[in-house]
């Protein structure tokens, strides 16, 4: 799955324990609702978005994971994780509707 917009924020890299690291990355969608779409990169994963700037329009390509957790009081809770993988600008991508071609046939005698 894939995930376009501008990148509206980047966290700091999170160093959960002595093998694990994550770092989240908000994405602003350009729909006619727009969604903050939060993103966790891992691992050697989280070095990825250190090429791209607040506001640069990237896709970024996901995985969605669930998991179930236990409480110890028994409650089960179900959680999931936007995890992405891979990411590419997308500033050269025209995402703008183009306008008509408007054509001038004044000099155009044909009878139809």
């Amino acid at each position: 799955m894939k995930v376009t917009g501008k990148i509206h924020f980047v966290g700091q890299v999170k160093q959960v324990s002595d093998k694990f690291k994550s770092k989240d990355v908000v994405i602003l969608t350009d729909e006619k609702y727009p969604q903050y779409i939060s993103i966790q990169f891992t691992q050697d994963k989280t070095e990825l978005i250190s090429q791209n700037n607040i506001g640069e329009l990237v896709e970024v390509s996901i995985n969605l994971r669930g998991r179930e957790w236990k409480s110890p009081t028994g409650e089960i809770k179900y959680f999931n994780t936007i995890e992405g993988w891979q990411i590419n600008s997308a500033q050269g991508e025209s995402h703008l509707k183009e306008s008509p071609i408007m054509v001038d046939d004044s000099d155009n005698d044909l009878p139809f």
